[in-house]
């Protein structure tokens, strides 16, 4: 697969973009262990240009985490324009437009899988970025608004036609938000349209390695993208990227090697961020994390876990696992 002038290995595997989870520690792990492409959280735009700090920072990257794509949603054309502008600054090696967020704030708002609702909007802003920046521009979105309005057999198509240099597709509708299975017969239309020329990256419940490879093989895509199983395991990549090479899945290691990981990263957020915010930052990864389920009665240590507010006392409860 190439995106712009950026190659990959067969079976390429990607970390999403999410919100308060794919800061720069969290990517530089998951690179770490495999993963091909990762992502930002996704930016806003308007943020973005009113010169917002804590924005600013996620636009922050290092050359350990590349390649490395910056995504940015927003509804108008000129705030996106000079949003990715900002971001190219950066030197990432893709920006991305998000296209498929679906809550509330964003997607009620005519921004992120809102965009879905105005094709002609979401193509004249994609068409403008795509000139106004010399990086590789790529988009996020899924199959429609909602079950009645799954256009992204055509969307795909106008969507190419702007200068787009890939296309991930999630498997839902805005409505659906992440709820039900996720339909790959869509993603599979579109990757096997002969009228599509761009790659094709799949994306919705992939959370182990058959699953992962199953996609490849079924749908044809020319990648993957994982989200929501990378959270508290970004092991993840390693197990799946071994799978996808040789068909057979790494021997699981011991409890105290995963633990160790979580716990530098929660360190290394606490570097980053202070001690108070870099344990709150990583509660998500500690509460989602899979190293903790079918442990009998763990209920009472997951709550000490989340509610402990320095790393001394975090480590002690995690120690005692």
């Amino acid at each position: 697969m190439q995106a712009g002038n950026i190659k990959f290995d067969s079976y390429p595997v990607f970390l999403a973009p999410m919100e308060d989870i794919t800061d720069i520690t969290f990517r530089t792990l998951c690179k770490h262990f495999g993963a091909d492409l990762v992502y930002t959280e996704f930016i806003s735009s308007d943020a973005l240009i009113r010169n917002v700090s804590k924005t600013k920072t996620k636009i922050e990257i290092s050359d350990s985490e590349r390649p490395v794509a910056i995504q940015i949603y927003g509804r108008e054309i000129d705030p996106m324009v000079a949003a990715a502008q900002i971001c190219e600054t950066a030197k990432p090696d893709i920006i991305d437009l998000n296209f498929g967020c679906p809550v509330k704030k964003i997607a009620g708002k005519g921004a992120g899988a809102g965009m879905l609702r105005t094709p002609e909007l979401m193509l004249a802003i994609t068409r403008a970025v795509v000139r106004a920046v010399n990086l590789p521009v790529t988009v996020k979105t899924r199959l429609g608004w909602d079950s009645d309005s799954k256009n992204i057999v055509t969307l795909a198509e106008q969507l190419q036609d702007t200068g787009i240099a890939a296309l991930t597709i999630h498997g839902r509708t805005r409505a659906q938000m992440y709820s039900g299975e996720a339909d790959w017969t869509l993603i599979g239309d579109v990757k096997n349209n002969p009228r599509m020329k761009i790659p094709i990256v799949g994306n919705g419940d992939l959370n182990s390695p058959q699953n992962c490879r199953d996609a490849f093989n079924r749908y044809g895509v020319d990648a993957i993208m994982i989200g929501r199983a990378a959270i508290g395991a970004p092991w993840i990549f390693k197990d799946v990227k071994q799978f996808l090479s040789t068909g057979t899945i790494p021997e699981k290691e011991a409890f105290s090697i995963y633990l160790n990981i979580l716990k530098m990263q929660i360190s290394q957020s606490v570097d980053r961020l202070g001690e108070q915010r870099g344990i709150i930052h990583c509660r998500r990864h500690i509460a989602a994390s899979p190293l903790f389920k079918n442990i009998p009665d763990f209920k009472p240590t997951r709550v000490a876990m989340l509610r402990a507010d320095s790393l001394d006392r975090l480590f002690l409860i995690m120690d005692a696992i």
